[in-house]
């Protein structure tokens, strides 16, 4: 399912217009991503809930030429299923 799919199930599955679906998981999403850059950790109860990890900066290979490069340390999104979501699938 992409974006525009998620949109037209919301309008579907709530009775709003395709706009005003669009403005809210355009929020929904924006709300997320303000959380996380601001270290937060975001929880949605039986769904599943976001977080920020960091990775550590590893060595690792280029699989053309097997020559060792560098990976820089980065954060990273992790989400893990609730447990509602994981008995639904």
């Amino acid at each position: 399912m992409n974006k525009a799919e998620l949109i037209d199930a919301v309008a579907a599955g709530s009775g709003l217009s395709k706009a005003d679906a669009k403005k809210a998981v355009d929020g929904f999403t924006s709300a997320i991503e303000g959380a996380l850059k601001g270290g937060d950790r975001v929880s949605l109860i039986g769904f599943g809930s976001w977080s920020v990890s960091k990775r550590a900066a590893r060595t690792g290979r280029n699989p053309k030429t097997g020559q060792e490069i560098k990976i820089a340390a980065k954060n990273v999104v992790r989400f893990k299923a609730g447990a509602d979501l994981t008995n639904q699938i």
